[in-house]
């Protein structure tokens, strides 16, 4: 294991938490659960405390301010060689002066306000400062068109907007405005334009004490757009107890540690960041790194983690193959000592490669937009290679089949969590904004169904199947696209694929794959034999993609998932 070499944080361990004991900040987020533990330090048992009026911002963000006011929290830098180094006093200050600056501009308790950021770090402390309002923060991301940004403020009724000028953000959201007149404040960052509150000049004019708004633990606190492979986006939102549940995402899978500096790639648009930028991370009074680029480059961003020492990293499979690929025989990963995968299921190759790069496993987890971490492998144990590890200890994972019975060990269920009538279970989601038929058509039954499928080996770890649209039935068989696309994977001449189902008269469907080559590799029939033959080798023959398909890219949404739905709507005609 790598280690750093960098100078970390000591921790003061006599600081007075709440009026009560003294107590080392590395455990501060203790005071919000209740964890059972096995010999071996394995978490087995977990329970949220949220009190009744708690509010991240003040809550966490000030009272870590309070205690030890120069704690790092957040490193920042960009591609041009700027960089910013916030403490919690300095980050608690800055949403006191973002609350005044909204409430001065008649933002007030249950509005709605767009955060188009990018990683610009004007998002942390301008979130924070809705959070103190009571406002609800809506982050999006800036690849939106102008028709997305149509839909999101009449669907959200979207009051106040904090946008990025970079780019054609601006442009675009004052098309949208012709449509929507709902828009009553609107501010720029990181720049000036006619017509738009210069953000940070304003901010600068405000005082850095506010006082207290009353929440409540389950007043709205996010709205986040689903980036969903079919129809219109459907809108998640969660209240102000929703930060406590990623204690067990940041502390027992992301390993985040008191004194470390943790990174998740992710833009600010999508829930992902605030999964490893922001909640879990504070909770555990950690530092979280941030590097504000245009366009990826693997070998800036290795070079970035290790000139600031990052220690813990998270990011999708699709990353660790752009940095593997990127410059990391060559070095990279020299501080970091934790590495964790999400965002997509992981292909095997992908883990036992970075495995012989770094000597790291990649722990893998599974979770939604509408949840936390539901299923993952935990801090302290052995992961199975491809495996999305086992249920949280925060929730009632299940497989449960068309019946909404449970299925045994080996056959595909449908995730679920079962949550008993009358209860509210900490880290999902309140429903689908506006739209209750949508919300009961995925929760019924003492259950929410996630639409995602998998099936349980006997030693209760997870196997990543698809989504239920997307399960192939081909002359009586279930095959999930996910293994095929692993297997495919693993040939040198494929860079991305998508398996689908094919329609066929005798069969139903047959298996369908749509690859995209590396460089190297042109369509042939040859290729097409041989990736058949491939696939057959490696996994149970009826499986294999009797169409095989060469495209230059693959249809996918704007936060970069693959849209199957498109793909089988093409074979279907």
């Amino acid at each position: 294991m790598r280690t750093s070499s960098q100078t970390q944080v000591v921790y003061a361990k006599n600081t007075q938490l709440n009026g009560g004991a003294s107590m080392d900040l590395s455990v501060f987020y203790k005071q919000f659960c209740k964890e059972e533990f096995n010999a071996k330090g394995v978490l087995t048992a977990y329970e949220s405390i949220v009190p009744e009026h708690f509010n991240f911002a003040y809550d966490v963000l000030d009272e870590i301010a309070r205690l030890e006011p120069g704690r790092r929290c957040l490193v920042w830098c960009n591609d041009t060689g700027e960089e910013r180094i916030f403490s919690y006093g300095e980050m608690s200050r800055l949403s006191n002066q973002a609350a005044n600056l909204f409430a001065s501009h008649g933002v007030k308790k249950g509005d709605m306000v767009m955060l188009v950021l990018k990683r610009h770090y004007q998002f942390w402390y301008a979130l924070m400062g809705l959070h103190k309002l009571g406002a609800i923060g809506v982050p999006a991301t800036n690849l939106l068109t102008t028709n997305d940004y149509v839909y999101r403020f009449d669907a959200a009724e979207i009051k106040h907007l904090v946008v990025t000028s970079e780019g054609d953000c601006c442009s675009r959201i004052e098309e949208a405005m012709d449509e929507y007149d709902g828009i009553r404040s609107r501010f720029v960052v990181k720049g000036s334009r006619e017509g738009w509150m210069d953000f940070d000049a304003e901010l600068a004019k405000q005082p850095d004490t506010f006082q207290r708004v009353e929440t409540c633990a389950d007043d709205s606190l996010l709205l986040y757009f689903t980036s969903g492979t079919t129809g219109y986006p459907k809108m998640v939102y969660h209240d102000h107890s929703y930060p406590i549940a990623h204690i067990i995402t940041a502390k027992h899978w992301q390993n985040v540690q008191a004194d470390g500096l943790h990174l998740t790639v992710s833009e600010t648009g999508w829930a992902k960041s605030v999964w490893g930028k922001l909640y879990g991370q504070w909770l555990c009074a950690a530092a979280v790194f941030v590097y504000d680029f245009d366009h990826f480059d693997a070998a800036a961003l290795l070079e970035r983690m290790d000139k600031y020492g990052v220690t813990s990293f998270c990011a999708p499979p699709t990353i660790y193959r752009f940095l593997i690929k990127g410059g990391m025989e060559q070095g990279g990963f020299k501080t970091v000592k934790y590495a964790v995968v999400a965002g997509e299921a992981l292909n095997p190759e992908v883990y036992n490669r970075f495995k012989e790069l770094t000597g790291l496993s990649l722990m893998e987890a599974f979770g939604q937009t509408e949840t936390t971490v539901m299923t993952l492998n935990l801090v302290g144990t052995k992961p199975k290679v491809g495996s999305m590890g086992k249920p949280s200890p925060l929730y009632d994972v299940t497989l449960l089949d068309e019946n909404d019975c449970e299925v045994p060990p080996g056959e595909v269920g449908e995730v679920c969590i079962r949550v008993p009538e009358g209860q509210k279970q900490n880290g999902l989601y309140r429903g689908y904004y506006k739209a209750p038929e949508l919300t009961q058509k995925v929760w019924h039954d003492g259950a929410y169904h996630t639409g995602d499928t998998a099936w349980k080996d006997e030693d209760g770890f997870y196997w990543y199947v698809g989504r239920t649209d997307d399960i192939i039935k081909s002359s009586g068989y279930r095959i999930g696209p996910f293994e095929v696309e692993s297997v495919l994977m693993e040939h040198p001449a494929v860079m991305e694929c998508a398996v689908t189902g094919a329609p066929h008269p005798d069969r139903g469907q047959v298996v369908k794959a749509t690859i995209v080559l590396t460089k190297g590799y042109s369509p042939s029939e040859e290729l097409r034999k041989e990736l058949q033959k491939h696939v057959k080798k490696q996994t149970a023959p009826y499986k294999y993609p009797r169409i095989i398909e060469f495209v230059d890219t693959l249809p996918k949404t704007i936060s970069g998932k693959i849209r199957r739905n498109v793909i089988r709507k093409e074979a279907e005609e």
